[in-house]
């Protein structure tokens, strides 16, 4: 999800909150005139429930985005180290080994950078992500003769290919991180809620006769905000995701 399709769903849902709002009011003015005696005893309790459970399905969303957040920037950091000591480790084959292998890190590494700054663009992804496993299959294959070459040290097979093992794996780490997102019912449970808060707020204030609107527009810009904030987080072009640097 781009950031501004989250923008635009958050839009939505305060324009949703309002509309609620205004039409619970609608709705209570019109049963206070047909109902003048007509009394509201007990309801305050629901509103109340129904406010905490909202107020709790947001604590728990909000939660549950930054720490998977928190886990896609530790990933980062953990290729980043990863590849970086599978470069240093080359130094463990002949040298005339040593230069092809270094060249095709630097371009894996130009290719992973690709892959995660053209987010949006599936198809560009897609051949980044192709592109990267061939270079994975090259790097390996030339690692393995430039062991088994002469002059290569004698714990270069233990020293180097777990660090491109791990220079590897990692990549499906990062692929799974990226897929790790809440089921779509909790969002739609989350607008859900907003709105009938939104709309119990407005039948609550019915019989008054000014409408509080400076509470429904910070009640409405709160919610949103929240719901914008927590589908940024849970998006991979994130606008607070920090990014690789060669």
């Amino acid at each position: 999800m781009t950031i501004y399709l989250a923008a635009l769903l958050s839009l939505g849902l305060f324009a949703g909150i309002l509309a609620l709002f205004e039409y619970g009011r609608h709705l209570s003015a019109r049963r206070r005139t047909l109902e003048p005696e007509g009394g509201r005893g007990g309801t305050g309790t629901v509103d109340a429930a129904i406010s905490a459970l909202l107020g709790l399905l947001l604590a728990f969303t909000v939660n549950g985005a930054g720490s998977r957040f928190d886990t896609r920037r530790q990933l980062i950091v953990e290729e980043t180290n990863a590849i970086g000591t599978a470069y240093l480790r080359l130094d463990v084959l002949p040298p005339a080994a040593q230069p092809p292998l270094r060249e095709a890190l630097r371009r894996y590494v130009g290719v992973r950078l690709d892959a995660y700054s053209k987010i949006g663009d599936d198809a560009a992804v897609a051949g980044a992500w192709t592109r990267g496993e061939e270079l994975q299959q090259e790097i390996w294959r030339q690692a393995v003769a430039g062991i088994r070459a002469d002059g290569a040290a004698p714990q270069a097979s233990s020293v180097l290919l777990p660090s491109l093992n791990a220079m590897i794996d990692i990549t499906t780490t990062r692929a799974m991180a990226t897929r790790m997102h809440p089921p779509l019912i909790i969002y739609i449970m989350l607008c859900a809620l907003a709105l009938l808060s939104a709309f119990l707020s407005g039948y609550s204030t019915g019989g008054t006769t000014t409408r509080p609107w400076l509470h429904m527009l910070c009640f409405a810009f709160a919610i949103a905000i929240t719901f914008y904030v927590t589908l940024d987080l849970e998006s991979d072009s994130s606008a607070w995701t920090i990014s690789t640097r060669r």
